[in-house]
């Protein structure tokens, strides 16, 4: 098939994006496709055309455009099938306070927040102790996301994110074991434990992006029942979000339960990335999971067009 490889953008996580691209196109020549690439921040006025020269899209972008559903809009309205969830599913996922609307009203276990649009006044407060969680409600790869001990500490962490034009989400920043849990088609993939060894103590951007910046260990080394708990809640989060093909959620595991964080409707596909590293405990090459992507998007595009 002809593939239109979309990657790049100008989110904060471009330069993740064109790694990631690299080794699908890769991936994908091995496959026997042919790959056209495109770049939405050099060539966006492109993308109906060169969309309608191709048989379906691969889309590695990270952030907005792309995990906000609207290259998927445009390439529904050229009629190309793509890999992954739609608009309207990549919308919601991508906004982490609309997301956990949706899991709390399916009953899915996601920590309390504060939403903040703008900024709040000097006196605020969460309505719930510190130490606190703050990070952007739109980014992602833990770009602006970082620890606050106590109420003093926010104002510095929220301005850096409203001074880059998104809005904060707060939570009680979590102790516990971070875990991860992706979902290809219906079926979950091997859940993976996350030991960040970085000073921040939380899984940030040099974490994820380090070749040593994290152990990663998978399948997850936690009991059967902790086990089956990751993988249904990761399945009723993309479920609930309206999502399809593939996602991946984030954990805590806490004293008192599993925590859902988020769900990411277009994973990392980095050499160092998790959703890789799950499928290959399940089994599967790159190759394999590129295949069964365009396979599961080529069946989602049949029953939407």
């Amino acid at each position: 098939m002809r593939i239109l490889l979309i990657a790049g953008g100008w989110s904060s996580e471009r330069e993740v994006s064109l790694s990631g691209a690299e080794k699908i196109r890769q991936a994908l020549v091995n496959l026997g496709h042919e790959v056209l690439f495109l770049d939405p921040a050099r060539h966006f006025g492109d993308i109906l055309a060169r969309a309608a020269e191709a048989d379906f899209a691969f889309v590695n972008l990270h952030g907005a455009p792309g995990e906000d559903g609207l290259i998927q809009a445009m390439l529904d309205a050229a009629r190309v099938p793509y890999q992954g969830s739609g608009p309207a599913g990549s919308f919601l996922a991508l906004n982490k306070a609309a997301a956990k609307q949706v899991f709390s009203a399916r009953g899915l276990p996601t920590p309390v927040w504060e939403f903040l649009p703008t900024p709040p006044p000097r006196d605020f407060r969460p309505r719930f102790p510190g130490p606190y969680f703050v990070k952007p409600n739109l980014g992602g790869s833990s770009v602006l996301a970082s620890l606050a001990r106590d109420p003093d500490d926010l104002f510095p962490a929220m301005e850096k994110i409203f001074q880059s034009g998104d809005a904060v989400l707060v939570e009680p920043a979590l102790s516990g074991t971070e875990l991860t849990c992706a979902i290809l088609g219906e079926t979950p993939l091997p859940p993976i434990l996350i030991r960040p060894k970085t000073q921040s103590g939380f899984f940030d951007y040099a974490s994820k992006y380090s070749p040593e910046g994290a152990d990663e260990i998978c399948p997850a080394p936690v009991g059967e029942e902790v086990l089956h708990a990751l993988e249904q809640t990761a399945l009723a989060a993309h479920r609930a979000l309206g999502l399809s093909g593939y996602s991946r959620s984030d954990f805590i595991l806490t004293d008192s339960g599993l925590r859902l964080l988020e769900t990411n409707t277009l994973p990392g596909m980095t050499p160092t990335s998790l959703l890789p590293r799950s499928a290959a405990a399940a089994g599967m090459t790159f190759e394999d999971l590129l295949a069964r992507l365009i396979e599961l998007g080529l069946g989602r595009c049949l029953h939407t067009h």
